[in-house]
């Protein structure tokens, strides 16, 4: 894939993510990150379980980076709830 389909595939499951997990981070280059990382995080655990990862601009590519940017979101969330809950505990 090209960089433009990267991209547009990274928006996508950035939004399709943060509207899923509720992330209230803003702004279209974070949107952008969240999904590109997503779609390696998921094509490589597509290709770790024995299926295709991500090579082409299609829906399935799409929901793949979504499912991945999701883990990344949920991921980031336990471990920023887990810092709040040991700076209360410290006080």
């Amino acid at each position: 894939m090209n960089i433009v389909a990267w991209i547009l595939v990274g928006l996508i499951a950035g939004l399709l993510a943060r509207w899923i997990v509720r992330d209230d981070r803003s702004g279209c280059l974070y949107t952008i990150a969240v999904g590109v990382l997503g779609a390696l995080i998921g094509g490589w655990l597509m290709h770790a379980s024995g299926h295709e990862g991500i090579k082409t601009f299609s829906l399935r590519s799409t929901l793949v980076a979504a499912l991945g940017a999701i883990l990344l979101l949920l991921v980031l969330q336990a471990i920023s709830s887990r810092g709040r809950r040991l700076g209360r505990r410290r006080r």
